[in-house]
């Protein structure tokens, strides 16, 4: 027994010696994973800060350019020689309106979107003259539609409104909403001299409506209208909705058509 016990005492001690090892490689490895969950936490914080402060200086940077621009934009609205250079103005000034909005990532939905496009539509056609007929199924979908969505939806009718208003010599422009399954349709008609079609030599215009239809996963055509002007098509998916019932009091059927007498701003 004498015999074993240096064996013994040399086993144990391998032991405890293990064991110390271990312990220390589990603390200092515990102490690693808190340090690097320290830094990370620090690491998210730092860009958490900066992300506040980047979209605060943002923020300033556009309301300074509204404000400024804004302002500047306005007076030449109302001090233009004629109606042509109060359009373009007009023009200018929703576009930076637009940038401003996108910043923000004001969210709404497609029946607010059509409203704000009909609205700044009848302003824009009524300053030069030209009277606007506005065709809306009752039944229309509403589904939600994010910003960037509605931002070319909306460049995209007011660069044909533009052409409109700029070449066309017309006296009115029907505006005519379908849908049909997930697909609305949106036609814009003039009964000018303009009788562009998809053969004819895009613009610089054109190219950016086709571009920010393909953005929108649709399509756009241009043939010449029934009334002797340009008929713009547009076509885009949307989100399938089922249509909300009447409300007690409401005028059931579709909308006809009427000419929008809103007075511009």
């Amino acid at each position: 027994m004498d015999d074993l016990r240096p064996y013994l005492l040399l086993s144990a001690a391998c032991i405890a010696i293990a064991a110390l090892s271990f312990i220390a490689l589990r603390t200092r490895t515990r102490l690693r994973l808190l340090r690097e969950q320290t830094q990370a936490q620090d690491l998210q914080r730092d860009a958490a800060l900066r992300a506040e402060a980047v979209a605060a200086e943002r923020e300033r940077i556009y309301s300074d350019l509204h404000d400024d621009l804004g302002a500047k934009l306005l007076g030449l609205i109302h001090t233009a020689q004629n109606p042509l250079q109060a359009d373009l103005a007009r023009a200018i000034l929703q576009d930076l309106r637009d940038v401003v909005t996108r910043s923000r990532g004001t969210p709404g939905t497609l029946g607010d979107i059509l409203a704000d496009i009909r609205n700044e539509a009848s302003q824009r056609l009524r300053a030069v003259g030209i009277g606007l007929v506005w065709e809306e199924p009752d039944d229309l979908p509403d589904p939600p539609l994010d910003t960037e969505r509605a931002l070319h939806l909306y460049r995209i009718v007011r660069e044909a409104i533009s052409n409109t208003i700029r070449h066309a010599e017309a006296r009115r422009l029907r505006v005519r909403l379908r849908c049909s399954g997930d697909q609305l349709g949106i036609e814009l008609t003039d009964d000018g001299e303009g009788g562009a079609s998809d053969t004819a030599r895009p613009g610089a215009g054109m190219r950016s409506m086709r571009v920010r239809a393909a953005e929108l996963a649709g399509d756009i055509h241009w043939t010449p209208g029934t009334e002797g002007g340009t008929k713009v098509l547009l076509s885009m998916p949307i989100p399938a909705t089922a249509p909300s019932p009447p409300q007690p009091g409401e005028r059931e059927g579709a909308q006809g058509a009427m000419p929008d007498n809103g007075a511009p701003q």
